[in-house]
């Protein structure tokens, strides 16, 4: 089971994990975490990112390791890590690697409700949408390529469960496009009435009903 965190945000761990090695400002780690591509695992903005850097402050997880200013600039302040800090990135790893957690991904939300596209509609945007997984699995794999020659595999592991993931989508949006294709889909016709009449078929209407609160 997954613990309450103190710093909540997934941008907590990637944040003491680039000042693990040295004292960092937070400008540099935002730089740290683009340079290594973890934009594609995150949104970095410099408010949530100072936000979250306070609240690692807060709680005992990072501390000010030197403060300086230049001139007119603004303070630069650097933060070094704590044993709480390291302690608690430890722990969060051992948690985030072992633990599957219930994911909400926005395609399963959309596809909870497909029945309201017709076949032909659904079938051109699941067509789009592979279209679109080619093109990132194509460049996720130039981007492994790339990196591969000089970034250990053990800092590419999460760029890799990525990239089989979206394999594994492309694989599953083709074999649904396939059945809908040949006919194979189960309930096909209906649906396709459905949309041809407007009228919502019995079976639909029995499911409906299932769900309904006296």
């Amino acid at each position: 089971m997954s613990k309450r965190r103190k710093v909540g945000n997934l941008l907590a761990p990637a944040l003491l994990a680039t000042v693990i090695q040295r004292p960092t400002h937070p400008y540099e780690m935002a730089s740290l975490l683009r340079a290594r591509g973890k934009e594609d695992d995150m949104e970095i903005k410099w408010g949530s990112l100072y936000t979250v850097v306070g609240n690692l402050v807060k709680h005992g997880f990072l501390e000010v390791a030197d403060t300086t200013r230049r001139g007119a600039r603004p303070e630069r302040t650097v933060y070094r890590i704590t044993d709480a800090g390291r302690a608690e990135l430890v722990d969060w790893a051992r948690e985030l690697v072992s633990i599957p957690q219930p994911e909400h991904p926005k395609f399963k939300a959309g596809l909870s409700v497909l029945a309201t596209l017709s076949p032909d509609e659904a079938t051109t945007l699941l067509r789009d949408r592979l279209d679109r997984l080619e093109q990132a699995i194509a460049a996720s794999r130039a981007s492994l390529t790339r990196y591969g020659r000089d970034v250990p595999r053990l800092f590419l592991v999460e760029d890799e469960y990525e990239l089989a993931v979206r394999e594994a989508e492309a694989a599953w949006v083709r074999s649904l496009l396939d059945e809908l294709a040949s006919g194979a889909f189960p309930g096909l016709a209906m649906w396709r009435r459905w949309h041809a009449t407007g009228e919502i078929p019995p079976e639909m209407a029995e499911l409906a009903e299932r769900g309904s609160v006296d």
